[in-house]
């Protein structure tokens, strides 16, 4: 005789039937058992989070509480589902003709969403409630998601909808705003080894302490992936796993050789890194995978020197702990930064390259200069120690030359306003001018007055669409630009009117052709670049890196100030991590 009975992945085998099953999502779980007991039970919940946390189980789990009626055929709506009763066994096996689950990712249109909505109107067969479990949620069509919106809100009494979904920003919030939402946790660390380790006694099958935390790593927080992993290690271990068997299994390096490599990339030792990887690839490990293990090292030694307690991850060897301890203690977050950005184009590199190992080992031998590049603060030292003095003939910034060699001069609006409409002496201003008029004496008081009161449509409009032609406190002349909108005259002397408490006269008028406010400061700009381009020190740099742009110019004021606000304290001290011990 052959036993009949099929296998069922562990996956699957231990997959939580009742809320106390679940793990890591006690806020979840406590609001759902207070709303329950109040008999306070949504329309609609939709449960999101990555991959593997338990969202479709959760709704199986609701969806099997809300339909329990005990083992004597009695009981109501609860938290705790017997598991036993007709309702509880069919939900579970999904195969309830009351719980309906459907796969957004592949019935996705209106028509599929129409079936639906024409058979909520008939009564549950033979459950207290019809329930629509949706999977993937937010791959339904934008018409599909209209077409739910009003049974959504208004449902019959006899229907409840559960959504599952790992991009809850696709969802649109009017649907949202219609559900109860619960958002599923990544599980921690310590939570999902304790967890595997059970069921591994469970399986009776013996598996290392290490083993464990190489699989809880790679699993990212996903119970599925975790318990999947965990399958596939039993398998491979024959009853009897260890971590090197689990490493070997997930083409991962030994954890302890990433980290000599690691050393070996500070030093600056090319031959000998390249000999590490090498020697890791030949065991098996994926190119791949070492560099990304080595950026996550990176960033977990950046972590550990900003927060040392970080360094307690049950993930982590007492000896890797040791190790990046000393390495957050030693190297300087600049040299870390700079690892982590050069990582982040190798891997995208060995992604696309027609041979991965070929392109680590450049990935390797770039990263072992990192240890001679200068600091932008030491680049710029020499730089300015290799720039030669400006000729004796070149005019210094800001003299003046005569008239063809004065210095640049960023105006304002006020500076470009023609001779023949330039407001009179300020005496003059003072007797024709209403008193309350007197505090807008220019027109940058205009539109300081405008920024104060946030109508940023109207700074908009006049900072790029008028053209200034005569100002006075109560009085603007102005040619409109092509794109200025037909009512701008009328709408700036309303709001000038209600925010001033007078009269203002906004006429519009031909001719003028001074820059908008717009127009000088972008040539002030443009100007500023062309200057900082052509120094001397610019130039040099640009020899030095001849693909290098002006993106931005910051004052030495504007410097000091974010420095204030942004910088990190950073321990000096006078450990070379390049040095050959």
């Amino acid at each position: 005789m052959t036993d009949t009975t099929a296998y069922r992945v562990l996956a699957r085998k231990y997959r939580p039937e009742t809320f106390a099953d679940l793990v890591g999502q006690d806020a979840m779980v406590r609001t759902l058992k207070n709303a329950f007991d109040a008999d306070r039970i949504a329309q609609a919940f939709i449960m999101t989070g990555i991959r593997g946390t338990g969202k479709t189980t959760t709704a199986r789990i609701i969806a099997k509480g809300m339909n329990c009626i005990g083992p004597d055929g009695t009981s109501g709506p609860t938290t705790d589902p017997c598991g036993q009763c007709e309702h509880c066994v069919a939900i579970m096996e999904g195969r309830h003709v009351d719980v309906m689950e459907m796969d957004a990712a592949s019935n996705t249109g209106v028509a599929n969403i129409r079936e639906i909505i024409d058979s909520v109107h008939y009564r549950a067969a033979s459950a207290r409630y019809k329930v629509y479990i949706i999977d993937e949620v937010h791959m339904l069509s934008t018409g599909a998601f209209n077409a739910l919106l009003k049974t959504l809100e208004e449902p019959p009494e006899h229907v409840k909808f559960i959504f599952a979904t790992t991009e809850i920003r696709k969802v649109p919030v009017t649907v949202l705003s219609r559900c109860q939402r619960f958002d599923l946790r990544r599980i921690e660390p310590e939570v999902m080894i304790a967890l595997m380790r059970k069921i591994a006694s469970a399986e009776g099958a013996e598996i290392a302490e290490d083993a464990l935390a190489l699989i809880t790593r790679a699993a990212e927080g996903s119970v599925r992936d975790a318990t999947s992993l965990l399958d596939q290690a039993i398998s491979h271990g024959a009853g009897e796993t260890t971590a090197d068997q689990v490493r070997a299994m997930l083409g991962l390096a030994d954890r302890g050789r990433v980290l000599d490599l690691f050393d070996m990339i500070l030093k600056g030792d090319a031959a000998a890194a390249l000999t590490e990887l090498s020697g890791q690839y030949a065991d098996g490990a994926d190119p791949m995978a070492v560099l990304r293990d080595l950026a996550e090292i990176t960033h977990w030694v950046s972590v550990v020197k900003i927060t040392p307690e970080a360094a307690e991850d049950p993930t982590v060897s007492p000896e890797e702990r040791s190790r990046g301890m000393a390495m957050a203690d030693a190297l300087p977050m600049r040299v870390l930064t700079r690892l982590w950005q050069m990582l982040l184009k190798a891997l995208d590199e060995v992604a696309s390259a027609p041979n991965a190992m070929m392109a680590a080992e450049m990935a390797v031998i770039r990263l072992t200069h990192v240890a001679d590049l200068p600091s932008p603060e030491e680049l710029v030292r020499k730089l300015q120690n290799a720039t030669p003095p400006p000729a004796p003939s070149a005019a210094p910034s800001g003299a003046s030359g005569g008239p063809t060699s004065a210095p640049t001069q960023y105006r304002r609006d006020t500076d470009v306003i023609p001779t023949s409409a330039t407001p009179g002496p300020t005496a003059a201003l003072a007797t024709q001018a209403d008193a309350a008029l007197a505090r807008f004496p220019t027109f940058d008081h205009v539109v300081e007055l405008i920024r104060a009161n946030r109508d940023v449509k109207l700074l908009v409009e006049v900072e790029t669409t008028l053209r200034l032609a005569a100002y006075q406190p109560g009085r603007i002349e102005f040619t409109p630009t092509d794109k200025a909108p037909r009512d701008l005259a009328q709408r700036l002397g309303h709001r000038l009117q209600s925010w001033t408490g007078n009269r203002w006269a906004v006429t519009v008028v031909n001719g003028a052709d001074a820059e908008t406010i717009a127009e000088v400061r972008d040539a002030a700009d443009n100007a500023l670049k062309s200057k900082a381009h052509n120094h001397p020190l610019m130039q040099a740099v640009l020899a030095q890196f001849p693909k290098a742009r002006i993106t931005a110019i910051r004052t030495p004021e504007q410097i000091a100030a974010d420095a204030v606000q942004e910088a990190l304290p950073e321990v000096e001290d006078e450990w070379d991590p390049f040095e050959e011990d």
